[in-house]
């Protein structure tokens, strides 16, 4: 059964991701703020994939000036849900 997470973005325009994680399986991504259609572009290309699968698109992807981006704290995100689920 999947359980629905939430993730507080830090230095990014998106405020809040949410997402639904099963497993290590990641499914309805949202951005909360943020560019619209690029979130929503991925969110939609991250549907299925699992936690590693997306860290090691995202992780580390830069936005500007800033050492982080909405996918780099989405891959942040789902990490620190996955790690706080299977304690």
């Amino acid at each position: 059964m999947a359980t629905t997470c939430q993730y507080k973005t830090k230095n990014v325009c998106s405020s809040m991701i949410k997402f639904d994680l099963e497993g290590n399986v990641v499914t309805n991504v949202s951005f909360q703020g943020g560019c619209n259609g690029n979130l929503k572009a991925i969110s939609k290309l991250v549907e299925g994939m699992t936690v590693e699968q997306i860290e090691s698109y995202l992780k580390g992807n830069t936005c500007g000036m800033r050492n982080t981006s909405c996918a780099d704290q989405l891959a942040q995100g789902v990490r620190k849900a996955y790690e706080e689920l299977n304690k």
